[in-house]
């Protein structure tokens, strides 16, 4: 297929597929699928075997985990989706809410993905997603609710926002959550302990606590998993393993923009290069473009100096908010990148940032923008 792409899009109404032809200059349409449904991260399968999964909120379903093995034609929903265990004492006791988060499992691991959930909930399933079962190493670890205050979150409810694995090693792992901050297991998620050194929570009584950050978003790099990036509530970060202290590299973003947003990308060769989509973090919080001029700013040299790249955006009167499963890229040499916006538009450059166009419009809310090789 050669560099075809295919774009899978989660939004607050229904699903998208869209897929390019080997330039990524023209791009054919599939859907909605499940019009009208809250689909929060849609994602294929990139260890070969054509799965997609779709985590949705349906308003007669609830919570639910939807599959596809056919390229999105056809779809059945998961026999049991992700569920904690049953408690009687209502003090302990826990829904999940909704899926937010799916993640394929290791490459020596077929047909075994991840889920992340609000409330912060961990989830795995061993059957290609047909069924999931509750990961009692974090959601019964005797730290939970210490790490999760169930009145401590996002305005959506608190958040296990992420799951990355070292490729080198399946039993490493990392979850990111808006609650606790970034954590670590050594043993395929048995135990976990807080990773946050260094990083900052400015909305609470400690500067440095062991844990309680809002982590948005985590990028492992494919080539080096010692290097990660953090898109944090309270700046961007970065680690170098065996580490355990963050540094925070978004002290060198331009003042009047600030390091404030949801996602960082890591560039999937190139260790020291990585992106993110900087909104305005200001007093009041409004997630917007600073300025109504929405830029990526890309990293060379592993956050020491950033560069602004705005070339197609408007210019102004361009109040973006991108969430932060809505900002993406493939694999492709040069590296296309791909954002959507709560506006419901679909943005894309196909030379590392260095130039932008609008490739849809009208789309509802965009919740995620997952980016891989056309099936």
């Amino acid at each position: 297929m050669g560099d075809a792409v295919q774009l899978l899009i989660g939004t607050r109404k229904g699903a998208w597929i869209y897929r390019s032809d080997e330039a990524r200059r023209s791009w054919a349409v599939t859907g909605p699928i499940f019009l009208g449904q809250i689909i929060n991260h849609f994602v294929v399968d990139p260890r070969g075997s054509g799965t997609m999964l779709m985590a949705a909120k349906t308003g007669h379903l609830g919570p639910t985990i939807f599959r596809s093995t056919d390229g999105g034609a056809t779809w059945t929903e998961a026999t049991r989706p992700p569920a904690f265990r049953k408690s009687d004492d209502s003090t302990t006791a826990r829904a999940v809410d909704y899926t937010f988060w799916l993640e394929p499992g290791h490459v020596d691991e077929p047909g075994v993905w991840w889920a992340g959930a609000s409330p912060p909930g961990l989830f795995v399933s061993r059957d290609d997603g047909v069924t999931w079962d509750s990961v009692a190493g974090f959601n019964e670890h005797p730290m939970y609710w210490q790490w999760a205050p169930a009145d401590f979150g996002t305005p959506d409810g608190p958040l296990l926002n992420q799951i990355a694995i070292d490729p080198r090693d399946a039993r490493h792992m990392y979850l990111a959550t808006s609650t606790g901050g970034v954590f670590e297991s050594l043993d395929r998620a048995q135990n976990w302990r807080p990773l946050n050194r260094g990083v900052e929570v400015t909305f609470g009584p400690d500067l440095y606590p062991e844990f309680g950050q809002d982590a948005h978003f985590i990028a492992v790099h494919p080539l080096n998993p010692d290097r990660i990036y953090q898109q944090n509530h309270c700046g961007i970060y970065r680690i170098d393993r065996p580490s355990n202290d963050w540094t925070r590299i978004g002290k060198s973003m331009p003042p009047d923009i600030g390091d404030i947003g949801f996602t960082v990308l890591a560039h999937p060769r190139e260790i020291d290069s990585a992106w993110v989509f900087p909104m305005d973090g200001t007093s009041v919080w409004p997630r917007v473009s600073p300025g109504g001029k929405p830029a990526v700013y890309r990293t060379r040299n592993g956050g020491e100096t950033w560069e602004r790249q705005d070339r197609g955006f408007p210019t102004e009167q361009a109040w973006f908010t991108v969430k932060r499963q809505a900002f993406g890229c493939d694999a492709v040499a040069p590296v296309g990148l791909y954002l959507g916006t709560t506006g419901g538009e679909l943005w894309m450059s196909d030379d590392e940032g260095d130039h932008w166009r609008r490739i849809a419009a009208h789309l509802p809310e965009i919740y995620s923008v997952t980016a891989g090789p056309a099936s």
